[in-house]
Protein backbone atom coordinates (compact mmCIF):
# COMPACT_ATOMS: atom_id res chain seq x y z
CA UNK A 1 0.00 0.00 0.00
CA UNK A 2 2.61 2.37 0.73
CA UNK A 3 4.01 1.72 -2.67
CA UNK A 4 0.73 2.79 -4.70
CA UNK A 5 0.39 5.76 -2.25
CA UNK A 6 3.55 6.84 -3.94
CA UNK A 7 2.22 6.65 -7.36
CA UNK A 8 -0.54 8.66 -6.52
CA UNK A 9 1.38 11.95 -6.86
CA UNK A 10 0.03 14.72 -9.26
CA UNK A 11 4.19 15.09 -10.48
CA UNK A 12 4.27 11.60 -11.71
CA UNK A 13 0.85 11.47 -13.21
CA UNK A 14 2.03 14.44 -15.15
CA UNK A 15 5.33 12.78 -16.37
CA UNK A 16 4.05 9.80 -17.15
CA UNK A 17 1.19 11.46 -19.60
CA UNK A 18 3.45 14.05 -20.75
CA UNK A 19 5.60 10.62 -22.26
CA UNK A 20 2.64 8.71 -23.70
CA UNK A 21 1.55 11.77 -25.49
CA UNK A 22 5.11 12.58 -26.95
CA UNK A 23 5.38 9.00 -27.84
CA UNK A 24 1.89 9.08 -29.50
CA UNK A 25 2.89 12.55 -31.24
CA UNK A 26 5.99 11.02 -32.83
CA UNK A 27 4.17 7.81 -34.09
CA UNK A 28 1.33 9.80 -35.67
CA UNK A 29 2.31 13.04 -36.30
CA UNK A 30 6.04 12.15 -37.48
CA UNK A 31 7.94 15.33 -37.95
CA UNK A 32 7.68 16.50 -42.19
CA UNK A 33 10.29 14.81 -44.42
CA UNK A 34 12.70 17.67 -46.27
CA UNK A 35 10.75 17.88 -49.87
CA UNK A 36 12.95 17.24 -52.97
CA UNK A 37 12.06 18.21 -56.65
CA UNK A 38 10.27 18.57 -59.01
CA UNK A 39 12.63 19.56 -61.44
CA UNK A 40 12.30 22.40 -63.48
CA UNK A 41 11.52 22.21 -67.08
CA UNK A 42 14.78 24.23 -68.17
CA UNK A 43 16.96 21.28 -65.91
CA UNK A 44 15.03 18.69 -67.93
CA UNK A 45 15.12 20.46 -70.85
CA UNK A 46 19.18 20.63 -70.12
CA UNK A 47 19.20 17.01 -69.41
CA UNK A 48 17.67 16.11 -72.93
CA UNK A 49 20.37 18.42 -74.90
CA UNK A 50 22.95 16.15 -72.85
CA UNK A 51 21.65 13.12 -74.52
CA UNK A 52 21.01 14.17 -77.31
CA UNK A 53 24.63 16.01 -77.75
CA UNK A 54 26.12 12.69 -76.28
CA UNK A 55 24.15 10.02 -78.60
CA UNK A 56 22.52 12.15 -81.59
CA UNK A 57 19.05 11.35 -80.58
CA UNK A 58 16.70 12.64 -77.90
CA UNK A 59 15.91 10.03 -75.24
CA UNK A 60 12.55 7.96 -74.75
CA UNK A 61 10.36 8.53 -72.43
CA UNK A 62 12.08 5.84 -70.40
CA UNK A 63 15.25 6.97 -70.79
CA UNK A 64 14.09 10.48 -69.25
CA UNK A 65 12.85 9.17 -66.10
CA UNK A 66 15.59 7.28 -65.34
CA UNK A 67 17.72 10.74 -65.98
CA UNK A 68 15.08 12.49 -64.14
CA UNK A 69 16.04 9.81 -61.06
CA UNK A 70 19.16 10.46 -61.22
CA UNK A 71 19.49 14.06 -60.95
CA UNK A 72 17.01 13.78 -58.19
CA UNK A 73 19.46 11.11 -55.99
CA UNK A 74 21.90 14.30 -56.94
CA UNK A 75 20.39 16.46 -55.24
CA UNK A 76 19.56 14.65 -52.37
CA UNK A 77 22.88 13.57 -52.01
CA UNK A 78 23.68 17.22 -51.83
CA UNK A 79 21.16 18.09 -49.49
CA UNK A 80 22.60 15.42 -47.18
CA UNK A 81 26.11 16.59 -47.22
CA UNK A 82 24.82 20.21 -46.76
CA UNK A 83 22.89 18.87 -44.04
CA UNK A 84 26.09 17.12 -41.97
CA UNK A 85 28.04 20.27 -43.05
CA UNK A 86 30.34 18.65 -45.35
CA UNK A 87 31.23 21.21 -46.77
CA UNK A 88 32.91 23.21 -43.16
CA UNK A 89 35.28 20.39 -43.18
CA UNK A 90 36.43 19.76 -47.24
CA UNK A 91 39.56 21.65 -48.59
CA UNK A 92 38.49 21.29 -52.24
CA UNK A 93 34.80 23.62 -50.81
CA UNK A 94 37.10 26.32 -49.67
CA UNK A 95 39.80 26.43 -52.14
CA UNK A 96 36.55 26.73 -54.30
CA UNK A 97 34.96 29.44 -52.50
CA UNK A 98 38.00 31.67 -52.26
CA UNK A 99 38.12 31.12 -56.17
CA UNK A 100 34.96 32.42 -56.68
CA UNK A 101 35.09 34.86 -54.32
CA UNK A 102 38.50 37.00 -56.02
CA UNK A 103 36.96 36.13 -59.19
CA UNK A 104 33.62 38.15 -58.20
CA UNK A 105 36.64 41.14 -57.08
CA UNK A 106 34.60 41.00 -53.55
CA UNK A 107 36.07 41.27 -49.93
CA UNK A 108 39.49 43.04 -51.26
CA UNK A 109 42.13 43.49 -48.44
CA UNK A 110 40.59 40.79 -46.80
CA UNK A 111 42.32 37.49 -45.32
CA UNK A 112 41.50 34.11 -46.79
CA UNK A 113 39.35 33.33 -43.64
CA UNK A 114 37.22 36.73 -43.98
CA UNK A 115 36.83 35.73 -47.36
CA UNK A 116 35.40 32.21 -46.81
CA UNK A 117 33.37 33.37 -44.34
CA UNK A 118 31.55 36.15 -46.33
CA UNK A 119 31.20 33.02 -48.96
CA UNK A 120 29.29 31.23 -46.71
CA UNK A 121 27.45 33.69 -45.55
CA UNK A 122 26.37 34.65 -48.94
CA UNK A 123 25.52 30.99 -49.42
CA UNK A 124 27.90 30.68 -52.79
CA UNK A 125 28.26 26.68 -51.56
CA UNK A 126 24.57 25.93 -52.91
CA UNK A 127 25.14 27.36 -56.07
CA UNK A 128 28.64 25.92 -57.64
CA UNK A 129 28.11 22.81 -59.69
CA UNK A 130 32.06 22.43 -58.84
CA UNK A 131 31.12 21.95 -55.02
CA UNK A 132 27.95 20.00 -55.31
CA UNK A 133 30.10 17.31 -57.56
CA UNK A 134 32.82 17.41 -54.78
CA UNK A 135 30.03 16.90 -52.23
CA UNK A 136 28.14 14.21 -53.92
CA UNK A 137 31.17 12.93 -54.14
CA UNK A 138 32.33 13.14 -50.15
CA UNK A 139 28.87 11.24 -49.71
CA UNK A 140 29.36 8.51 -51.72
CA UNK A 141 32.32 7.83 -50.42
CA UNK A 142 30.86 7.79 -46.83
CA UNK A 143 28.06 5.74 -48.09
CA UNK A 144 30.35 2.98 -49.10
CA UNK A 145 32.27 3.18 -45.97
CA UNK A 146 29.63 2.16 -44.28
CA UNK A 147 27.92 -0.27 -46.44
CA UNK A 148 31.06 -1.05 -48.43
CA UNK A 149 30.96 -3.80 -51.26
CA UNK A 150 32.65 -7.27 -51.47
CA UNK A 151 35.39 -8.01 -52.55
CA UNK A 152 34.65 -10.68 -55.84
CA UNK A 153 35.69 -14.43 -55.19
CA UNK A 154 37.88 -16.83 -56.71
CA UNK A 155 34.43 -18.24 -57.38
CA UNK A 156 33.03 -15.18 -59.14
CA UNK A 157 35.78 -14.44 -61.21
CA UNK A 158 36.08 -17.97 -63.26
CA UNK A 159 32.13 -17.72 -63.48
CA UNK A 160 32.56 -13.90 -65.03
CA UNK A 161 35.32 -15.24 -66.93
CA UNK A 162 33.37 -18.18 -68.48
CA UNK A 163 29.88 -16.32 -69.23
CA UNK A 164 32.38 -13.18 -71.12
CA UNK A 165 35.18 -16.05 -72.79
CA UNK A 166 33.48 -15.08 -76.29
CA UNK A 167 34.18 -11.30 -75.55
CA UNK A 168 37.51 -11.93 -74.03
CA UNK A 169 39.26 -13.22 -76.53
CA UNK A 170 42.38 -11.91 -77.64
CA UNK A 171 42.63 -10.83 -81.33
CA UNK A 172 45.08 -11.61 -84.12
CA UNK A 173 47.94 -9.85 -84.51
CA UNK A 174 49.70 -8.66 -87.20
CA UNK A 175 53.60 -7.55 -87.51
CA UNK A 176 54.17 -5.72 -90.94
CA UNK A 177 56.02 -3.74 -93.15
CA UNK A 178 54.92 -1.89 -96.20
CA UNK A 179 55.87 0.35 -98.88
CA UNK A 180 53.07 3.25 -99.51
CA UNK A 181 51.79 4.50 -102.86
CA UNK A 182 49.71 7.88 -102.60
CA UNK A 183 47.28 8.56 -105.25
CA UNK A 184 49.88 10.26 -107.60
CA UNK A 185 51.89 6.80 -107.61
CA UNK A 186 49.53 4.17 -107.38
CA UNK A 187 49.93 3.91 -111.49
CA UNK A 188 53.88 2.57 -110.70
CA UNK A 189 52.86 0.52 -107.72
CA UNK A 190 52.68 -2.80 -110.61
CA UNK A 191 56.71 -1.93 -111.98
CA UNK A 192 57.23 -1.10 -108.58
CA UNK A 193 56.08 -4.61 -106.97
CA UNK A 194 57.79 -6.28 -110.01
CA UNK A 195 61.42 -5.07 -109.53
CA UNK A 196 61.01 -5.73 -105.43
CA UNK A 197 59.80 -9.34 -106.36
CA UNK A 198 62.84 -9.36 -109.05
CA UNK A 199 65.91 -8.27 -107.73
CA UNK A 200 64.11 -10.39 -103.91
CA UNK A 201 64.30 -6.76 -102.41
CA UNK A 202 64.32 -6.95 -98.56
CA UNK A 203 61.32 -4.55 -96.99
CA UNK A 204 64.21 -2.20 -95.79
CA UNK A 205 65.62 -1.91 -98.79
CA UNK A 206 62.40 -1.85 -100.97
CA UNK A 207 61.57 1.01 -98.34
CA UNK A 208 63.16 3.32 -100.37
CA UNK A 209 60.92 3.10 -103.26
CA UNK A 210 57.66 4.21 -100.90
CA UNK A 211 56.41 7.73 -100.87
CA UNK A 212 56.34 8.98 -97.06
CA UNK A 213 53.54 7.75 -94.83
CA UNK A 214 53.60 9.75 -91.68
CA UNK A 215 51.98 6.87 -89.55
CA UNK A 216 55.60 4.97 -90.18
CA UNK A 217 56.46 1.89 -91.80
CA UNK A 218 57.20 -0.99 -89.10
CA UNK A 219 54.10 -1.98 -87.08
CA UNK A 220 54.74 -4.74 -84.75
CA UNK A 221 52.28 -6.72 -82.89
CA UNK A 222 49.34 -4.84 -83.83
CA UNK A 223 45.69 -5.95 -83.57
CA UNK A 224 43.42 -5.27 -86.40
CA UNK A 225 41.81 -2.64 -84.36
CA UNK A 226 45.57 -0.82 -83.92
CA UNK A 227 45.79 -0.95 -87.52
CA UNK A 228 42.72 0.66 -88.66
CA UNK A 229 43.97 3.61 -85.85
CA UNK A 230 46.91 3.71 -88.89
CA UNK A 231 45.53 2.80 -91.85
CA UNK A 232 41.41 2.81 -92.22
CA UNK A 233 39.17 -0.20 -91.26
CA UNK A 234 39.64 -0.76 -95.21
CA UNK A 235 43.00 -1.72 -95.16
CA UNK A 236 42.40 -4.41 -92.38
CA UNK A 237 39.53 -5.81 -94.47
CA UNK A 238 41.51 -5.93 -97.44
CA UNK A 239 44.76 -7.11 -95.72
CA UNK A 240 42.33 -10.19 -94.09
CA UNK A 241 41.14 -11.00 -97.55
CA UNK A 242 44.61 -11.59 -98.82
CA UNK A 243 44.67 -14.23 -96.13
CA UNK A 244 48.54 -12.96 -95.34
CA UNK A 245 51.16 -15.67 -94.28
CA UNK A 246 54.46 -14.91 -92.37
CA UNK A 247 57.67 -14.56 -94.66
CA UNK A 248 55.42 -13.11 -97.79
CA UNK A 249 54.71 -9.64 -99.29
CA UNK A 250 51.00 -9.46 -99.77
CA UNK A 251 49.45 -6.81 -102.01
CA UNK A 252 48.62 -4.42 -103.21
CA UNK A 253 46.54 -3.69 -100.40
CA UNK A 254 44.12 -0.56 -101.01
CA UNK A 255 43.32 1.80 -97.60
CA UNK A 256 41.97 5.04 -97.44
CA UNK A 257 45.17 6.41 -98.31
CA UNK A 258 46.24 4.78 -101.39
CA UNK A 259 48.17 1.31 -102.11
CA UNK A 260 50.07 -0.40 -99.86
CA UNK A 261 52.76 -3.16 -100.71
CA UNK A 262 53.23 -5.57 -97.59
CA UNK A 263 55.61 -7.52 -96.09
CA UNK A 264 54.29 -9.97 -93.51
CA UNK A 265 56.84 -10.26 -90.52
CA UNK A 266 55.06 -12.42 -88.16
CA UNK A 267 51.17 -13.49 -87.58
CA UNK A 268 49.36 -14.53 -83.91
CA UNK A 269 45.68 -16.00 -84.93
CA UNK A 270 42.82 -15.07 -82.48
CA UNK A 271 42.34 -17.51 -79.22
CA UNK A 272 40.47 -17.50 -76.76
CA UNK A 273 42.35 -15.89 -73.15
CA UNK A 274 43.03 -17.65 -69.97
CA UNK A 275 41.65 -16.99 -66.70
CA UNK A 276 45.08 -15.14 -65.50
CA UNK A 277 45.46 -13.13 -68.58
CA UNK A 278 42.17 -11.33 -67.91
CA UNK A 279 42.15 -11.42 -64.26
CA UNK A 280 42.55 -8.02 -63.54
CA UNK A 281 40.15 -6.82 -65.76
CA UNK A 282 37.40 -9.26 -64.73
CA UNK A 283 38.61 -8.29 -60.95
CA UNK A 284 37.69 -4.63 -61.68
CA UNK A 285 34.18 -5.11 -62.93
CA UNK A 286 33.08 -6.93 -60.42
CA UNK A 287 34.40 -4.92 -58.31
CA UNK A 288 33.10 -1.88 -60.05
CA UNK A 289 29.23 -3.26 -60.20
CA UNK A 290 29.44 -4.34 -56.52
CA UNK A 291 30.34 -0.47 -55.78
CA UNK A 292 27.46 0.57 -57.85
CA UNK A 293 24.98 -2.15 -56.13
CA UNK A 294 26.57 -0.72 -52.47
CA UNK A 295 25.24 2.66 -53.50
CA UNK A 296 22.25 1.96 -55.27
CA UNK A 297 21.39 -0.06 -52.01
CA UNK A 298 22.19 2.95 -49.53
CA UNK A 299 20.39 5.51 -52.18
CA UNK A 300 17.45 3.43 -51.45
CA UNK A 301 17.28 3.41 -48.05
CA UNK A 302 18.10 7.50 -48.12
CA UNK A 303 15.06 8.09 -50.37
CA UNK A 304 12.97 7.20 -47.37
CA UNK A 305 13.80 10.06 -44.93
CA UNK A 306 13.02 12.46 -48.10
CA UNK A 307 9.69 13.36 -50.30
CA UNK A 308 10.76 12.79 -53.72
CA UNK A 309 8.61 14.72 -56.08
CA UNK A 310 9.10 13.74 -59.86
Amino acid sequence: MKFLSRLNRPWLHFIVLGSVLYYLQGEFFPEPRPVLGPLSEARIEALQQQWFASVGRPPTAEQLERMKQAELDRDMLFQRAVELELHLYDTVVYQRLLLNMRFLQMGEGKSDEELYQMALDMRLHLGDEVIKRRLIQVMEQLMLASNPPQEPTEAEIVAEFEQRREELRRPPRYSIEHIYFNREREAEAEAVIAKIQQESLTPEQARQLSSPFLPGYQFTGQTPDQLARHFGASFVENLQKENPSPGHWVGPVRSTYGLHYVWVDALEPARDATVDEVRLQLQRDLESRAREAALKESIEAMRQHYEIRQ
